[in-house]
């Protein structure tokens, strides 16, 4: 990843420094396309930074994306130790696949065992709504304490629009989210159970004698490098999907909610994805631990501080307009000694087309102890006369 090596025009006291990274036009950037769904919503995962949306926010009847937050649980229990992958659940009459005659399912029967490991790829890969509701008496007890579990982490995860009934997403008069929640927890899969989202995109799953397929069509597609993560279909709730896909360095997510078809729903998140591929990039100008300027100190025993930042810098941008990046530093103060190394001494402003797109803390990447007795007396004459 280029590193950008800008010039540093300082005023007196070294307070406040603009750095120049280049200079070009701009380039034209499209409206994002329309897309025919009930409510739609892109954004880069890496960055947070939101594409295009229409009607995000709208509640809508969630169907079998439900499943992405039961595998939320499953992938949370795993990891915590709770329960493991090898553990037998004993299908209840309530889990029976014959209680879900018009509705997929994984085929499970009433007092067999079956592993949590097999259970899990049946929601992911074959969309069970049986297999989720013997996972959620299994990590629960009872389906209505696992919608508990269920809700408590949608609102950890700040899914402020989303409540959940049930398990497996068939229509519930009180069941919502939004295209955005939908999003959120989409990264909060690929991001906090990696093991767990490693499962969406198997392509297939055999159980019970009986082979389905993941009905994500976008992980067949060689033009998008899809690896999930969910359909959902009720004849109320249209056709959903949530896709996550990769280019280079770059991790998309799209939702589209409501659509009229299958075909609909792969159409318009593929739209959705070339759109962000093609015309935004995401670019870490600086890596955690990078030099970003020398610094004047004052009464030390160095004339200069090394400044920088502790964190990578990943920023969503136009694509083209990386040669348009400038950055802006503010100090909080004049920089006098003692100064420990990781002390916070101001801001550091990422900026495209004179607007702010991102702000890091500025801190010291060395530590910088008083000088002599004579140097400090001498830089504090010297202070007071610029001042």
């Amino acid at each position: 990843m280029t590193v950008f090596k800008p010039k540093v025009v300082k005023k007196i006291l070294g307070v406040v420094c603009s750095l120049s990274l280049f200079s070009a036009s701009a380039q034209i950037i499209p409206s994002p396309p329309q897309v025919s769904a009930k409510g739609y919503f892109l954004v880069d995962f890496t960055t947070g930074k939101v594409i295009a949306e229409g009607e995000a926010d709208t509640k809508l009847l969630p169907a079998s994306l439900t499943k992405m937050m039961t595998s939320y649980v499953i992938g949370t229990e795993i990891l915590a130790g709770n329960i493991s992958p090898n553990d037998m659940v004993t299908i209840s009459e309530k889990a029976w696949a014959k209680n879900f005659p018009e509705s997929s399912k994984m085929f499970i029967e009433v007092g067999k065992k079956v592993s949590v490991d097999d259970l899990n790829h049946g929601i992911i890969i074959q969309s069970g709504n049986d297999a989720c509701v013997a996972m959620a008496e299994h990590i629960a007890g009872s389906e209505s304490a696992f919608a508990d579990l269920m809700n408590a982490h949608a609102e950890k995860l700040g899914m402020t629009n989303s409540y959940f009934i049930n398990s497996h997403g068939l229509d519930a008069p009180e069941q919502f989210t939004t295209p955005r929640d939908m999003a959120t927890l989409g990264a909060a899969l690929i991001r906090d159970v990696p093991e767990e989202y490693a499962l969406y995109k198997q392509k297939s799953f055999t159980f019970n004698g009986i082979k389905q397929y993941n009905r994500n069509s976008l992980l067949w597609d060689a033009s998008l490098d899809v690896d999930g993560i969910k359909t959902g279909h009720t004849a109320e709730a249209g056709y959903s999907l949530v896709t996550s896909a990769t280019k280079g360095d770059m991790r998309l997510i799209a939702v589209v909610m409501g659509t009229e078809s299958e075909r609909a729903r792969k159409v318009e998140s593929k739209k959705l994805l070339n759109y962000g591929f093609r015309f935004f990039e995401t670019i870490t100008p600086y890596k955690a631990g990078d030099s970003f300027a020398d610094q004047r100190i004052w009464m030390g025993n160095k004339e200069t501080v090394s400044l920088g930042i502790t964190q990578d810098t990943p920023i969503t941008i136009p694509r083209g307009q990386r040669k348009n990046l400038k950055a802006h530093f503010e100090l909080d103060q004049t920089l006098t000694a003692p100064l420990a190394k990781g002390s916070t001494v101001g801001t550091l402003f990422l900026q495209l087309e004179g607007e702010d797109i991102a702000e890091y803390p500025l801190v010291t990447l060395e530590e910088i102890e008083e000088g002599s007795f004579f140097s400090r007396i001498y830089d504090y004459l010297r202070l007071q006369i610029m001042q």
